[in-house]
């Protein structure tokens, strides 16, 4: 499955997938369409912070 490392990270720091997409300004399901392809490192990282930030309650 393509980025499983950002799967995995929301749902260890209890961050649902839709919250990571509002934080983007993007729909819940054009977010899971952009996971079935592998994202760029760039994109990764952004996405990342983003589920730190929501993990820890801060809005991004």
């Amino acid at each position: 499955m393509n980025n499983q490392d950002i799967r995995t990270a929301a749902k260890m720091r209890g961050v649902r997938l839709w919250q990571i997409a509002e934080a983007l300004g993007i729909t819940d399901g054009n977010f899971s369409r952009r996971l079935r392809r592998e994202l760029s490192e760039t994109d990764k990282e952004r996405i990342l912070h983003i589920i730190d930030n929501l993990a820890q309650g801060v809005t991004p």
